[in-house]
C-alpha cells in the first residue's frame, strides 16, 4: 500500500493534461455488453475502477484487453456468463451498470448489490422499478438481484429523482428493448449524454441525453464500435481548484470547460482567471482568493463531487464560506482531516461553515473516500511542510497518475511505499 507525501507552499505552473472521463467510461465500458464483435475504445483513463470493470467483462464471457489510453472488448468463444459476483462488486459501486446490458442481451442478469465509496446510501431501487416497467421479473435473493425477460419492452418510465447510474442502466437496456421508452425526469449529467452518443454509434436511437426526457427506440442487434471517452470534467475541476489553492499560472489540456460551468463560475467569483485557449483552459490566479458559497446540486447544478477540493480550496480564502452538500448526506468524512492541518470548519447537518485561515499546516491525513482523497492533496499543496495522505488507493479509483501530473507543474510531491513510515 502506498502513501503520498506533499511538501505544501509552491504555485503551480506549467501544463497538465486532463484524462478521459472515468464517469463516462465505466458505463460505455458495460454498453459493451450489448454486441459482439470487437469495440475499440479511446481516451480510457489508467485507473482501479476501469481495471475493476476490465476484471467483471471477463468474467462476463468478454476478451478485454486493457491498454489505456485504449482498451479493446470483444466476444470470446466461451458461453457468457450473465452473473457478476459480490467479489467483484463490491469493489465499486458503478458495476450495477452490468445489471441492464445483461438482462436486455441473454433474457436473465445476476448482479450482487453493489459497494464503492461510502459516502451514503444509495439506493438502486430506481433501476429496479425501471427494468420491472420493460418488463422484467425482479427478485433480490442472498444480496443478489435476479432480472429475468424473454425480451424488454419499450415503457415511459418516471424516474422519482434523478439518478445517474439508474438513467444509464435503463437507457442500455432500452437499446436492445422492442418498441420505444421514455425515461423522464433523467439525469442530465455529461456522462448521459456520453453514453447516448455511444449507443446511437451502436445502432440503437437515444434522443434527448443529456435532457430531462430521453426517448430510445430499440433495436433488433446492436454492432460494435470505434469510440473516444469524453475529458474528464471533475478532474479539470480539481486542478483548477489545486490553482486556485496554491496560486499560479496552469494549461489544462483538454479540459471541458462547456461542461464546467457552474464550477468554473464559483472559481471567477473567488478570483481565479480561466479562459479557453483553443481546445485548452488557462487558469491562472494572481491576487487574493475570495470566500464563495456553495450549494451541490443535480447537473447543471454544482457537482457533488467537487465539494470536497472546493473546501479544501476555501480554508485558505479571505473570509467566511458556506458550503451545502444536497446529494449525498455523508460527504464531509473530509472535514476532521482539514481540521486537523488548522483549518476552521464547523458542520451543521448539511452545511459547512468554513472560515479561511492563514496557513494551513502539513499533517499525517486518511483519506475516507475518492473527492475526499483530492481534497487532502490540494490541502497538502498549499500546507507549511510535510503531509503524509494515506489510504491513497481511494484516490487511484478515480486520478490517473495525479501525483505526476502535479509534479509536472512544480508541485513537491511524490508517491511512497507505506511500509516502515511513521
Amino acid at each position: 500500500m502506498d502513501a503520498i507525501v506533499i511538501r505544501g507552499g509552491r504555485p503551480l505552473s506549467g501544463t497538465i493534461r486532463v484524462s478521459g472521463a472515468k464517469n463516462a467510461a465505466l458505463p460505455i465500458l458495460c454498453a459493451t455488453l450489448l454486441s459482439d464483435g470487437e469495440s475499440l475504445l479511446r481516451n480510457v483513463p489508467g485507473l482501479r475502477d476501469i481495471d475493476t470493470t476490465a476484471a467483471l467483462l471477463r468474467f462476463l464471457g468478454r476478451d478485454v484487453e486493457v491498454n489505456t489510453p485504449e482498451v479493446h472488448v470483444r466476444a470470446a468463444t466461451r458461453p457468457p456468463r450473465p452473473e457478476a459476483p459480490y467479489e467483484l462488486v463490491r469493489q465499486m459501486r458503478a458495476s450495477v451498470l452490468v445489471l441492464g446490458p445483461l438482462v436486455a442481451r441473454y433474457g436473465k442478469a445476476k448482479v450482487s448489490l453493489p459497494g464503492g465509496c461510502a459516502i451514503g446510501a444509495r439506493p438502486i431501487d430506481q433501476h429496479l422499478k425501471g427494468l420491472e416497467a420493460l418488463g422484467a421479473r425482479i427478485s433480490v435473493d442472498h444480496g443478489y438481484v435476479v432480472a429475468e425477460a424473454p425480451r424488454l419492452k419499450g415503457a415511459e418510465i418516471v424516474f422519482d429523482l434523478p439518478t445517474v447510474t439508474g438513467t444509464e442502466n435503463l437507457m442500455m437496456a432500452a437499446a436492445l428493448a422492442k418498441g420505444r421508452t421514455t425515461l423522464v425526469n433523467c439525469a442530465r449529467e455529461p456522462e448521459v449524454e456520453e453514453l447516448g452518443r455511444m449507443l446511437n454509434k451502436m445502432g440503437a436511437r437515444v434522443e434527448g441525453a443529456g435532457t430531462a426526457i430521453i426517448v430510445i427506440t430499440g433495436a433488433d442487434e446492436l454492432a460494435p464500435c470505434d469510440h473516444a471517452v469524453i475529458s474528464d470534467r471533475i478532474e479539470a475541476g480539481t486542478f483548477m481548484a489545486a490553482v486556485g489553492a496554491t496560486g499560479g499560472d496552469v494549461l489544462l489540456e483538454h479540459a471541458p470547460l462547456e461542461d464546467l460551468e457552474p464550477v468554473v463560475m464559483k472559481l471567477r467569483q473567488a478570483g481565479l482567471s480561466i479562459e479557453r485557449q483553443g481546445e485548452h483552459v488557462r487558469v491562472v490566479r494572481e491576487g487574493p482568493l475570495r470566500a464563495v458559497d456553495v450549494t451541490t446540486a443535480p447537473h447543471p447544478g454544482f457537482p457533488t463531487d467537487m465539494q470536497a477540493q472546493f473546501m479544501a480550496m476555501m480554508t485558505v480564502a479571505e473570509g467566511r464560506s458556506v458550503l451545502t452538500e444536497t446529494i449525498f448526506e455523508n460527504r464531509f468524512m473530509h472535514v476532521p482531516e482539514l481540521c486537523r492541518m488548522g483549518a476552521d470548519i464547523d458542520t451543521r447537518n448539511n452545511t459547512a461553515f468554513v472560515q479561511g485561515v492563514k496557513q494551513l499546516s502539513g499533517a499525517s491525513v486518511m483519506a475516507t473516500d475518492l473527492r475526499a482523497s483530492a481534497s487532502l492533496v490540494i490541502a497538502g499543496l498549499v500546507a507549511k511542510d510535510a503531509t503524509t495522505v494515506r489510504r491513497v488507493y481511494h484516490l487511484d479509483r478515480g486520478y490517473e497518475r495525479i501525483e505526476e501530473k502535479l509534479a509536472g507543474a512544480g508541485a513537491d510531491i511524490e508517491r511512497v511505499p507505506l511500509e516502515g513510515m511513521p
